[in-house]
């Protein structure tokens, strides 16, 4: 290239910057007036409205309607797209998925969504949805939410938004959430006289007060005491025209409740197993990282204080023995991950078999609310340096876990 002769001075690694510097340069200086007009983004969320939920054996067909109706729709917005990159990657996307359902180009479209009637932009989309946060979401930005999940169940152990995992001592009331949406606070007790181990004993959960959707809505849980209902008695978020968007139901009598808060894209279970109890929440992510610096304590989000962790390695004597504590949790739990660990060292430490639910329970809930199957199972070596998959467990017996990150650097 010209430019690479001119700059002769340069490293091939400086031009390569420099070109892709000024290729970046140049997109956004077009798609900064491209944007404005280009309604590729339009033609995105209809298409993904439209497969989102195709199941079962007519899903092909289904699939190459939609995909001719993406094109269609594509096509008609080419004029005013002109160098808009989600124009172009979408017209690209569109042929590939053509060519991989084997759809003809001939044939039936779908009919155009209608528009809801919108007087002045107040009562539009966003106000007709906006208690209704995935499709509002998928409206805006194209694409569905991305999710994250976080648990704390049985000492408490904590799974963070992040995919770490921790055991705690914490005794007393510790956020959990504290967000611009949510308000969630475990208080631990300790699970026996004498003992380091805490379990939460009671949970405080505060829908924060939304004004097109619901009213503050507080959910208190307590030992022997899951309700199926908020404190005021009321089973959803109030008489507000987004009011439904707020739910709460019973899947196991006193045992078991699972709250749907639609408008902000987040489930949470609560379960009671022996004398614990266990949260797990599926959160939007943008709606996980709504806070502050100021709200910067939240186990969620970055797990348990330094201070308060505890290894999960059985030690001294317990109240079970540690294989009796095995052979129980594995009957629940056949992958050795950090939710059997935890499962034995409940155990062990609290001489309760039901704390095997307790794991099981976070586990299942995972499964639900991951947003990646792969990321399920965590593996660790007993509650130190986190490992990528079940194979590396063999190296735990030939090397520390300190001197075998080392090795693994060099």
């Amino acid at each position: 290239m010209g430019m690479g002769r001119a700059a002769h001075s340069r490293s091939p690694g400086q031009l390569e910057n420099s070109n892709l510097f000024i290729r970046a340069f140049l997109l956004l200086f077009l798609l900064r007036h491209a944007s404005s007009q280009c309604k590729i983004l339009r033609c995105n969320s209809e298409y993904v409205a439209a497969t989102l939920h195709l199941r079962g054996p007519e899903r092909g067909a289904a699939s190459c309607t939609a995909l001719r109706s993406y094109s269609l729709c594509a096509r008609r917005t080419a004029r005013t797209c002109r160098g808009d990159l989600a124009f172009h990657s979408a017209v690209h996307g569109i042929e590939d998925l053509m060519i991989q359902n084997n759809c003809s180009k001939e044939g039936p479209t779908a009919p155009p969504r209608p528009r809801p009637a919108a007087p002045n932009a107040a009562h539009g989309f966003e106000s007709l949805d906006i208690c209704d946060y995935e499709r509002s979401f998928l409206y805006k930005h194209g694409r569905p939410p991305g999710f994250q999940h976080c648990a704390a169940f049985g000492d408490p152990h904590i799974r963070t938004f992040h995919d770490d995992f921790h055991t705690c001592r914490v005794e007393g009331s510790w956020p959990l959430l504290d967000n611009d949406y949510l308000f969630v606070q475990a208080t631990s007790s300790p699970v026996a006289k004498g003992s380091n181990a805490t379990v939460t004993s009671k949970l405080t959960i505060i829908f924060k007060n939304m004004k097109e959707c619901i009213d503050q809505k507080v959910y208190q849980a307590e030992l022997d005491n899951v309700p199926a209902a908020f404190q005021d008695g009321s089973v959803n978020g109030g008489t507000r025209p987004g009011g439904s968007s707020l739910s709460i139901r019973e899947l196991s009598p006193g045992r078991h409740v699972e709250i749907r808060a639609g408008y902000i894209g987040t489930t949470i279970a609560v379960r009671q197993a022996g004398r614990q109890l266990s949260f797990s929440i599926r959160a939007a992510e943008e709606v996980a990282g709504a806070f502050t610096e100021e709200q910067d304590l939240q186990l969620c989000v970055g797990g348990c204080p330094r201070s308060q962790r505890m290894s999960r390695s059985p030690r001294g004597r317990g109240r079970v023995p540690a294989e009796t504590a095995r052979a129980l949790c594995r009957e629940m739990l056949p992958v050795e991950d950090v939710y059997f660990q935890s499962c034995v060292f409940d155990v062990v430490t609290s001489g309760d078999a039901n704390f095997t639910m307790a794991a099981h329970g976070a586990l299942e809930d995972a499964r639900l609310f991951l947003p990646d199957a792969e990321k399920l199972h965590i593996f660790q070596a007993g509650g130190g340096c986190q490992l990528s998959s079940p194979s590396v467990l063999l190296l735990l017996f030939l090397l520390p876990c300190g001197l075998w990150a080392v090795l693994l650097h060099f």
